[in-house]
């Protein structure tokens, strides 16, 4: 038994050496490879709307690879006078809060602007908040909804 130990041993070392290698040789690939990561900034959008309109507009600032949305349930400020005097009957509201990469925030907002205008009962403001940081870089990826961060960690 003792003579099959070193011969173990010989068989062993190169493969340590070779995973050495592998390892010193990726971590030097990381090291050199430029982040993308920066370059996409994300920024809270919250849109406030009519209850009964919610689940649309849910749906239409989706189609801006929004892959977290929020949404809570709220009342206007104005009393039941206010209301009958300009018209209004129904101040229930959701609150839509969707994180979402900077570069698209100019043509969701162009959308939300121009339904607000076209859909009827579909009344409503928008307005962004810029998010200075996140912790980790997979809940970036996934936030930006950039699947090369995902898939670079597995």
């Amino acid at each position: 038994m003792s003579e099959n130990t070193p011969l173990e041993n010989t068989k062993r070392r190169p493969v340590k050496g070779a995973v050495k290698k592998a390892v010193k040789t990726a971590v030097q690939k990381a090291k050199q490879a430029p982040n993308t990561v920066t370059s996409n900034r994300l920024e809270l959008l919250v849109t406030v709307v009519g209850r009964s309109k919610a689940e649309y507009y849910e749906d239409l600032i989706l189609s801006f690879d929004v892959n977290m949305q929020v949404t809570a349930l709220a009342s206007g400020t104005a009393n039941e006078k206010m209301l009958s005097l300009l018209g209004l009957s129904d101040n229930e509201k959701s609150v839509i809060f969707s994180v979402i990469q900077q570069e698209k925030i100019p043509k969701a907002v162009r959308m939300l602007e121009e339904k607000f205008k076209t859909i009827k009962g579909g009344k409503g403001i928008a307005y962004t908040i810029p998010l200075s940081s996140l912790i980790g870089k997979l809940i970036f990826g996934f936030l930006s909804n950039n699947r090369t961060v995902q898939e670079e960690n597995k």
